[in-house]
């Protein structure tokens, strides 16, 4: 049993596997699944066809499909990888994007390890088992939030296609629609979720299932309670995350995300400064406080952004 280790290797091996198996897909040294890249792509140039004398047909080489039908003069476009180094007009828009999402991705993941550590320290400079259980029971408690987030994450995933797609066949009355079939179903998820939860927590289930220690136990019941009651508002703001990348309002999220962030902390630090928290439970539970003002704070502005009547969605339809 190599534990922590182990695990950590596994995961490594696995990020790593993934990532060759993808470069390879691109370098069109195997094929993907649904053969329209990698060594399934192939181009046919074909002579005297009767457009100036030269012109590409492309030809998919798939299992399944045998002719390719040619509709017009329609030209398609195949990418292809390169070594060579773009102008900086053409990658200006991918950086400032990328930028903007590392931003954002940075500020999140900061805020999630600065919870971490105030878990850590919440049983003071004293090793004892009360910190121990704390810092358990915070862990228990973060897992449980990341995978309710992944499932939600498949809704922003959906989202983000959908809205890119309307907005590039400009098709506003179809984006809002989208949007609020995504927000209807980010209602559904978080309740669905929030009761799954709940029937895990109220038969014991979800207790007993991660840890038998009585004080591990005791510290993760009250965070159990704050994540449960979290879903809903999870659920919107991974949907409208989605949405809003799909309307491609990156340098927007990432501005949010910074000020969402510093709404959170100032939240905890506010906690322990007025509520005179001297147990490892109650700043525990400050520090979880922090996390639900975080998302509630990404879920403001994104509905600021989203109602914006000048923005790209206009979600209450108030655009004259």
């Amino acid at each position: 049993d190599m534990g922590p280790k182990g695990a950590a290797i596994a995961t490594t091996t696995a990020e790593w596997i993934c990532a060759i198996f993808f470069l390879l897909i691109l370098a069109g040294k195997i094929p993907s699944v649904d053969g329209m890249l990698g060594s399934n792509q192939q181009v046919r140039r074909t002579e005297n066809d009767g457009v100036n004398g030269d012109s590409q047909t492309v030809q998919l080489i798939q299992e399944n499909i045998q002719d390719v039908d040619v509709i017009g003069n329609a030209e398609m476009v195949i990418v292809t990888p390169t070594l060579k180094v773009p102008t900086w007009e053409a990658m200006q828009p991918l950086v400032i994007a990328s930028s903007s999402v590392f931003v954002r991705s940075f500020m999140l993941q900061l805020s999630i390890a600065g919870a971490a550590a105030m878990a850590a320290r919440s049983g003071g400079d004293v090793v004892s088992e009360a910190a121990s259980a704390s810092i358990a029971a915070h862990q228990i408690a973060l897992q449980l939030w990341l995978l309710c987030s992944f499932i939600c994450d498949a809704l922003a995933a959906a989202s983000q296609a959908l809205v890119a797609d309307g907005l590039g066949r400009e098709d506003s009355d179809g984006v809002l629609t989208i949007s609020k079939t995504i927000f209807a179903y980010s209602l559904g998820l978080g309740l669905f979720l929030a009761g799954a939860l709940g029937l895990g927590d109220a038969s014991g289930f979800l207790l007993n299932f991660f840890t038998e220690d009585v004080q591990t136990q005791a510290a993760l019941g009250p965070l159990l309670a704050i994540l449960i009651a979290a879903q809903p508002l999870n659920a919107f703001v991974f949907a409208a995350d989605g949405v809003l990348q799909g309307a491609s309002a990156f340098s927007y999220q990432a501005k949010s995300m910074v000020l969402s962030a510093s709404v959170a902390i100032g939240s905890f630090y506010g906690l322990q400064y007025f509520g005179g928290a001297v147990e490892t439970t109650s700043t525990l539970v400050h520090v979880w406080y922090a996390l639900v003002t975080l998302q509630l704070m990404r879920g403001v502005t994104s509905l600021w952004k989203l109602a914006d009547a000048d923005g790209p969605i206009d979600l209450f339809s108030r655009r004259e």
